[in-house]
């Protein structure tokens, strides 16, 4: 079960022609296609038939039954890896919700349209709505629309997490931290600022390595001139890119990489210094209106317990603490 959607297929072919004249020939195999989780992203007991193809028919970022669930979550797709063991935790505590809880992890602004949106999305030739009862993402964002009114407050964090280079393995690109970013021969896969949260991050560790003629090689130059392409779902789309040869580095939060590897891919990462690196503080709050408010605040008690954070900590995120700049 690693495929991906047509219409993500057809969006990734069109954004990657012009890297063409800077990758290698691509890497063509069913393996290294998302989601790379066999299943365990699902939640739903009764699953009927299975109709999966590699690249044409899967919705990777949408998990569970969307029928009749007893809790709804919108969350920021930079640790879908982490939900499935989340959920079986959650439902451990909370047997009630078994196989009850759908999920979409979708970069945070994509999230915030649905939302606004009366949570309908559309994907190839389906349509479904599913109202969210907690929307997660970070700090920032979370707080933004507790104050449009949107969610309601208090807003409630509980893990952070930091940046990271992801390269393919051995590094061929020879990467050694961010400044390198800025070559002319190294094809990148980039987050696109206009929805993906974390490229805000990212480009103030980009000026504080390079200044704004770093930021501004790797944001503008380079997407101009079709060595970096803008991704349209970072955390799966940087690794896939990698995989197939079609760019040699992406800046991601350093838990994507760490699952990457972990699931044995052939992903690796370069750390960046912590003087050149962001802090992202991730948090939660119940949505006005949710029809399930109960469930949503049960989720985000349950989201900065020991049991949840012990989680979120096989894939180097930490706890928040409040010490973590708020970017």
């Amino acid at each position: 079960m690693r495929k991906t959607t047509f219409c993500g297929a057809v969006l990734a072919a069109a954004l990657l022609l012009p890297l063409a004249a800077h990758s290698a020939e691509p890497v063509q195999h069913d393996s290294i296609f998302p989601p790379w989780q066999h299943g365990q992203n699902n939640d739903a007991t009764e699953r009927g038939l299975s109709f999966t193809v590699p690249e044409v028919d899967d919705l990777a970022d949408f998990h569970g039954n969307v029928s009749d669930p007893k809790l709804v979550l919108y969350v920021g797709g930079n640790y879908f890896f982490a939900m499935a063991p989340l959920v079986a935790a959650f439902e451990q505590q909370h047997p009630e919700f078994k196989g009850r809880i759908y999920w979409e992890t979708l970069p945070p602004g994509l999230l915030e349209k649905q939302l606004k949106a009366g949570g309908t999305v559309t994907s190839g030739n389906m349509t479904w709505t599913a109202k969210p009862d907690a929307y997660l993402a970070g700090l920032k964002k979370v707080q933004g629309l507790i104050d449009q009114g949107v969610l309601t407050g208090p807003a409630v964090p509980y893990v952070t997490n930091t940046l990271a280079i992801m390269v393919p393995a051995g590094n061929p690109g020879h990467v050694n931290g961010l400044s390198d970013l800025a070559r002319p021969d190294l094809p990148l896969a980039m987050p696109n600022p206009e929805f993906e949260g974390i490229a805000r991050q990212i480009e103030a560790s980009l000026k504080k390595a390079g200044g704004d003629a770093l930021a501004t090689t790797v944001y503008k130059t380079k997407v101009a001139d079709g060595s970096a392409v803008l991704t349209q779902i970072h955390h799966r789309q940087t690794p896939l890119f990698l995989m197939q040869g079609r760019a040699q580095a992406g800046v991601t939060w350093q838990s994507e990489a760490m699952f990457q590897e972990q699931i044995g891919n052939p992903i690796t990462h370069v750390d960046i210094p912590s003087a050149q690196n962001t802090t992202a503080i991730y948090a939660g709050a119940e949505v006005k209106g949710a029809a399930h408010p109960e469930a949503a605040r049960l989720w985000l008690s349950f989201i900065r317990s020991p049991t949840a954070l012990s989680i979120f900590e096989r894939y180097g995120f930490k706890p928040y603490t409040g010490a973590a700049p708020a970017n």
